[in-house]
């Protein structure tokens, strides 16, 4: 595929998607190749309407996009003189689409035209890609028009509702609606929690000849396992146990191994990013995307150093996986070098044609690129190619160690484990990897050491709420969930921020008081929108798509009618919804008209219906009846600049009562403190008290 330099050779025309791989991709081909960049997508549906013909079978209505005439005149141009045209955009459905678009915005019909492909921005790849040229491939096409197609649906027929029911400038999206299902979801199971006690209870012994003590936790009783609830079943047993002989009666030793990490996909990436780099998923997938793209390296000029980043395949090529093998056994011994693939099976469809991400060069280690990288991306590259070290080397070995002791009916253990070799753990190592756990005293114990007690350390627990999701968790609930693919995780989350459905607090993801209207109209009105299993299995169907089983119109055929009709009863039922603002009882001390309640981006306010000639506007404070228990004032809900919900007393800052919890009218029958509603139940706000109790059917809601 090489062309020797003349002037009268043929050119040839390469265009990528993205101009930081114009330069990189230039230089592999040399002077032969001109290589252009797209800038993205050059054709999409218009703004302005549906752009779907739904009485021409939904047919889309592509136009190009403004502010690319200049860009696809300048393409054109180089086109006419190219005698052979290369579409080398991203290798998935979007990159396909876009070659596809291509197509026809620059009119290559009647041109010699090829797709080329390449998982990662090396001179090998983009010149095996030219080696390998394809036709476009229109399966791949055809899924990619079917999102494109059902999120348009969803959010032109939807966003007009929400604009009607709740504030103007909203929007619906298909995948993003059920992320903001699964994060409201969470946030009432944590508000409807109510801690359980329990105790856990060790013995302190110390082995003859010992000077330390080891701790043997209790684990069964005569009838089998032993559950403590209650301090008064921990005294139970302490006298039950009163002048008892604690003795060895057990010696378990073992081996337990580690199996290393699989090497990154998008979503694993994402979330270890989130975990140990403190990364957003928006930050990490740019980050990656400048990896992939090329970096100037010292010595060697621009190149790509990880592979493509959007995948859900954890497969390595033979390339990759000898020269992981090879680099390991030079670098650490043979012995640390796995003789097992490190890619996983899985049940579901992944896109296959993609590898997991790793580096380009694993002989390009970190501390080689730390002159050439900036600080984040030196971090970021890093963790892959660790991982991808780790990936290719043997399980963690640890030597196990498990003691029973025996006195009277019970039963405790004490276990240790001692790490025997490294394997992957000498590269990768995460907070769960512990390099030993235990007491070391366990190895010098055997049936015949006598014990002597020392005392009990006995502990209460409470049981703890579902943690809150942060980006790394959702991340991690959508792929499991089957919802979305590698591509849309990052944009889900960044979508639902911006549109300030959800803020961020620290880490932790939680839902604004807008978030909550507009999953309760979605709940309501669409429910197979916001379902899960409905949106996983449109994935499916998305995927049949590309593996060319389903007609892309099918899926569309079948889902729009039920959309529609959906949609026009939802328009029924908001006939009758007052629309207007509600008007308070608040008067505005500058014209004197009843101040309405309006919505903002971090939830209600109160503002003068005379805008613009009267601009006064105030914070709305929604008493919800009940009497603050320090002062006497009214309680209101409140909001954290991040949007979370609270009460406080409306003399705050001067009244310090808060609660995350709804406090109720109901006073706790034990105590006389104030209940705070936990979903269906109702529990004393004075944890000492903990009194807990069914709230009233009338109550509920």
């Amino acid at each position: 595929m090489e062309y020797p330099e003349n002037k009268n050779m043929a050119k040839n025309l390469v265009i990528v998607e993205s101009p930081a791989k114009v330069k990189t991709i230039k230089k592999f081909l040399g002077s032969n190749y001109e290589v252009m960049a797209s800038m993205g997508h050059v054709r999409d549906l218009p703004k302005s309407q549906l752009g779907i013909d739904i009485d021409n079978d939904y047919e889309p209505k592509y136009i190009t996009i403004r502010g690319k005439g200049d860009l696809l005149a300048s393409l054109r141009k180089e086109v006419k003189k190219a005698d052979k045209v290369y579409l080398a955009t991203d290798p998935d459905r979007e990159g396909e689409a876009i070659s596809w678009h291509l197509m026809s915005a620059l009119n290559l019909e009647d041109k010699k035209v090829y797709r080329i492909a390449f998982n990662e921005i090396t001179k090998n790849a983009v010149k095996e890609s030219l080696k390998h040229a394809r036709s476009i491939d229109m399966n791949l096409v055809d899924a990619q028009q079917a999102r494109r197609i059902l999120d348009r649906a969803v959010g032109y027929r939807i966003s007009p509702l929400l604009w009607a029911k709740i504030k103007r400038g909203l929007s619906a999206g298909r995948v993003q609606s059920v992320a903001l299902r699964i994060i409201c979801d969470r946030e009432k199971e944590i508000d409807a929690f109510i801690p359980e006690e329990y105790w856990t209870m060790d013995a302190l012994v110390t082995p003859e000849g010992q000077k330390k003590p080891i701790a043997a936790h209790l684990i069964e009783d005569k009838n089998g396992k032993v559950t403590l609830h209650s301090e008064s079943e921990v005294k139970e047993i302490v006298n039950n146990l009163k002048g008892k002989k604690f003795s060895v009666s057990e010696i378990k030793t073992g081996e337990r191994k580690k199996k290393a990490p699989l090497p990154f996909t998008t979503s694993t990436l994402q979330q270890e990013a989130s975990k140990t780099l403190n990364f957003a998923t928006q930050k990490t997938m740019r980050i990656a995307q400048q990896l992939y793209e090329g970096i100037q390296i010292k010595g060697e000029g621009t190149v790509g150093i990880i592979t493509y980043l959007r995948t859900d395949s954890t497969r390595i090529s033979e390339e990759a996986e000898k020269a992981a093998a090879d680099y390991i056994a030079a670098n650490y011994g043979k012995e640390y070098v796995s003789s097992v693939s490190s890619s996983a099976k899985s049940g579901k469809k992944i896109q296959d044609a993609h590898e997991a991400i790793r580096p380009t060069d694993i002989s390009r280690t970190p501390a080689m690129l730390k002159d050439s990288l900036q600080r984040d991306q030196l971090r970021l590259y890093t963790l892959i190619w660790k991982r991808f070290v780790a990936c290719r080397m043997n399980e963690a070995l640890f030597e196990t160690t498990n003691v029973k002791i025996t006195a009277g009916d019970y039963k405790f253990s004490a276990a240790a484990s001692k790490l025997v070799f490294d394997g992957y753990m000498s590269v990768y190592s995460s907070d769960e990897d512990e390099k030993t756990d235990g007491n070391k005293l366990l190895n010098s114990i055997d049936k015949n050491t006598k014990l002597k007690f020392e005392e009990f350390d006995n502990k209460q627990h409470f049981t703890q709420a579902p943690p809150h999701f942060t980006e790394a968790s959702l991340v991690k609930a959508l792929e499991e969930l089957g919802i979305g693919r590698p591509s849309t995780y990052a944009p889900t989350i960044t979508t639902i921020l911006a549109r300030r459905y959800v803020s961020k607090d620290g880490k932790n993801l939680f839902t604004t008081e807008l978030g909550e209207a507009v999953n309760d109209m979605m709940v309501e009105a669409f429910p197979s929108i916001v379902d899960q299993n409905f949106t996983a299995n449109m994935e499916l169907l998305l995927d049949n798509v590309e593996e060319g089983t389903v007609k892309w119109k099918t899926i569309i055929r079948n889902f729009y009618p039920d959309l529609d009709e959906a949609v026009v009863e939802a328009e029924k039922k908001l006939e009758t919804v007052k629309i207007a603002d509600e008007v308070s009882d608040e008067i505005c001390e500058n014209c004197g008209r009843n101040l309405v309640i309006k919505y903002g981006p971090h939830g209600k306010f109160l503002a003068c219906p005379g805008f613009p000639e009267c601009k006064n506007t105030k914070p709305f404070l929604e008493k919800i009846g009940v009497e603050c228990p320090k002062c006497g004032k009214d309680i209101v809900a409140r909001r954290t600049k991040k949007g979370r919900r609270f009460y406080g007393c409306e003399a705050g800052p001067d009244c310090d009562f808060l609660s995350w919890n709804m406090p109720s009218k109901e006073k706790c029958p034990e105590c006389g403190s104030l209940m705070v509603i936990k979903g269906n139940k109702l529990q004393c706000i004075d944890e000492k008290c903990g009194f807990v109790t069914e709230r009233k059917k009338d109550e509920q809601h």
